[in-house]
């Protein structure tokens, strides 16, 4: 698949670290560092803008690394970019740490993944089909 992507960030395309990899790493695109303080939250640029297919999405969403070594992740997780939209890419980041963490230029701050979607059309009906499961849920099978 090709995605048309304009890129006027000062770093490289998003790519795919291993052959098996679903996601893409995102950089901060800044011309001066955040710091970002325990449980704030701020929109970091990427410098990117892309045209996807109708029928696809972006999802945005955290780095695993980031998250466990220093409570960095992704507010909205996964974040949804449309494919009708043309604006920059930013990335809700949140600090859930107790220390101040600093975004730095170039810095990886979330993995970009693409994914096909579908549209539906809701057929209202007065019941619904019985399962075994029937309307448990929140830990109802026990585990």
């Amino acid at each position: 698949m090709t995605i048309k992507i304009i890129n006027k960030s000062k770093h490289e395309l998003p790519s795919y670290e291993t052959i098996a990899s679903a996601g893409m790493d995102l950089r901060a695109n800044l011309e001066d560092k955040i710091i970002l303080s325990p449980l704030d939250r701020v929109i970091v640029k990427t410098g990117l803008f892309m045209e996807l297919p109708v029928g696809f999405e972006a999802q945005v969403r955290p780095r695993s690394g980031l998250a466990a070594k220093k409570g960095i992740t992704v507010l909205n997780a996964p974040g949804t970019i449309d494919a009708d939209y043309r604006g920059e890419i930013g990335v809700i980041l949140v600090n859930l740490s107790k220390e101040a963490f600093t975004i730095n230029d170039g810095e990886r701050i979330a993995q970009m993944v693409i994914a096909k979607h579908e549209r539906v059309e809701w057929q209202e009906v007065e019941t619904l089909e019985e399962t075994e499961r029937g309307e448990g849920g929140f830990g109802s099978t026990g585990k």
